[in-house]
């Protein structure tokens, strides 16, 4: 690609300086939503269960977080209920990922505060939409 087209990607999706926290047990799902995203052009973080995403928000200030539901340790309603719980993070976006996709999961996800959720396998579309609906982009 020339610089040309990526000065013209960038324009249509001004993504630099965006930081993404995808949080999932799965080694598999990480991978794939981190690498769709860094094509995109966002900073991604990464981290395996809700313990590690708490150490990581405070050192990386995401601008929105991805977050399984299901996971050992600290599942995703938990860590979502902390974050919402900070004052410092409690605007932060945070959109539930789940393999389960009923109403209680949904009414559940939204009781702790997360203000979306997806559900997996998720598509490239889904999670740039979620970023775009979300997350005001750094002027």
């Amino acid at each position: 690609m020339g610089n040309s087209e990526l000065e013209a990607v960038s324009e249509q999706v001004p993504v630099s300086g965006i930081r993404v926290m995808v949080v999932d047990d799965s080694t598999t799902i990480r991978r794939t939503a981190e690498t769709l995203l860094k094509r995109e052009g966002f900073e991604v973080i990464t981290a395996e269960d809700g313990f590690e995403a708490l150490s990581k928000i405070v050192d990386c200030h995401p601008d929105i977080i991805f977050l399984d539901i299901m996971m050992p340790r600290l599942d995703g309603y938990q860590t979502c209920a902390v974050i919402k719980n900070n004052k410092a993070f409690r605007n932060t976006p945070v959109v539930m990922l789940s393999s389960k996709d009923s109403i209680f999961d949904r009414a559940r996800g939204s009781l702790v505060g997360s203000e979306q959720y997806v559900t997996k396998p998720f598509t490239r579309e889904e999670l740039l939409e979620a970023i775009k609906d979300h997350v005001s982009s750094p002027a």
